[in-house]
């Protein structure tokens, strides 16, 4: 009890449970969820949205404390957090796979470096395309969109309520859609090397003593290196729309 008379215990509890799904949300969405983040800092944002999220809404959490109905509360609101950044995650595949795409054809396969996003070794093309796709998304405030989604999540989806068997289908399709944008974001440099390794094919066929790999190898480098410097305009255009079809998908799942 305080001096005055209140007890800061209930708005603790209220606090706490709150940040359940903050937190979830932040370990699972992209930018928040970078291992480069320290935890002290995840913890905090968490707990200040927590309470733009209490003032907006009206959050009761369950009376008890240690009890099944307080852990299956606990565990829906993990769930809904975690399937709020899951969703941006899997946008945010696609430079990924679009990586894997151009870079097997360029010969830049091998070519690996530590993504400060994942803390794993990643392509560097696909380490490259992540971090302009986190900057554009950066750019179009879509964290400030992804913060305000979790704070409307929790007066559309309140405390105690779970996902429904339509929420969780409509997250596993969208899956699929990673590696749609990623082949869709690759498509023309992809093309422009697949008809460059025509080209080199006939070439090794009507000239069987030529060497393809001394030719093949730094013609596709270098006709790939062109081909992403003037193809970037239109990658960086589709990225908008790979940011804004994660941020739609964020939001229908909010809207049930």
């Amino acid at each position: 009890m305080l001096g005055f008379g209140v007890s800061i215990e209930p708005q603790l509890w209220t606090l706490i449970f709150t940040m359940v799904r903050v937190g979830a949300a932040f370990i699972a969405a992209p930018v928040f969820g970078a291992i480069t983040v320290p935890l002290p800092v995840r913890i905090t944002l968490s707990g200040a949205i927590a309470v733009l999220a209490m003032n907006v809404a009206h959050i009761h959490p369950p009376e008890q404390v240690f009890s099944l109905v307080t852990f299956l509360s606990v565990a829906g609101e993990a769930l809904i957090g975690l399937a709020l950044g899951f969703i941006l995650q899997i946008a945010f595949a696609a430079p990924m796979v679009a990586s894997e795409a151009i870079g097997i054809t360029m010969g830049l396969g091998f070519a690996t470096m530590m993504d400060p996003q994942r803390g794993a070794s990643t392509p560097a093309l696909g380490n490259f395309l992540s971090i302009l796709l986190t900057l554009l998304f950066l750019s179009v405030n879509g964290h400030l969109i992804l913060v305000q989604l979790i704070v409307k999540s929790y007066t559309l989806l309140p405390p105690g309520a779970w996902l429904g068997a339509e929420q969780l289908k409509n997250i596993a399709f969208f899956g699929g859609y990673a590696f749609m944008a990623g082949l869709m974001l690759a498509l023309p440099v992809g093309f422009l090397l697949l008809c460059l390794n025509l080209v080199v094919g006939m070439v090794s066929r009507s000239a069987p003593a030529l060497n393809l790999f001394a030719v093949g190898l730094p013609a596709s480098l270098m006709v790939g290196v062109i081909a992403l410097f003037v193809a970037m305009p239109a990658m960086s255009d589709y990225m908008f729309i790979i940011i804004r079809d994660g941020l739609d998908a964020t939001q229908r799942l909010v809207l049930g």
